[in-house]
């Protein structure tokens, strides 16, 4: 498994807005210099964050982003799931067609995978951005 880059992008922003004073709004080009993200590439996860109540926009002059929530109430999990999706290690853990599982009896690579696929989404969801302030 890779973060991909829009991923590690959206964890740029979130910590960001987390240090920010609370109801701060943040403008896209200040998110864009200072995090190092090209702007055709903020405008592309902005979006995404907001949709899944991460981020909220303000339009119009003074307009920008601000957080949804308390940055302890943010976990990476939540970002990586905005941007990507689900975490699943292998396809049998998506779709049962594609399981061997139900070939042989009870898979052991099933069944290792899952166990590693719970516990790293565990890990990932007892991250909060407010534990990564410093």
């Amino acid at each position: 498994m890779q973060i991909n880059q829009a991923t590690d992008y959206s964890f740029r922003v979130v910590l960001y807005l987390s240090t920010q004073p609370r109801g701060a709004v943040v403008d896209a080009n200040t998110i864009a210099q200072t995090q190092c993200i090209p702007m055709r590439y903020l405008f592309k996860i902005m979006p995404t964050l907001t949709r899944a109540g991460i981020i909220t926009s303000q339009r119009g002059v003074g307009g920008g982003y601000i957080l949804a929530k308390d940055p302890a109430e943010i976990s990476l999990l939540d970002v990586i799931e905005a941007i990507e999706g689900p975490i699943r290690l292998n396809r049998c853990l998506i779709d049962e067609q594609f399981c061997s599982k139900h070939g042989p009896p009870d898979c052991p690579v099933h069944n290792a995978l899952a166990g590693i696929q719970r516990r790293l989404t565990a890990e990932f969801d007892k991250v909060r951005f407010s534990d990564l302030l410093g």
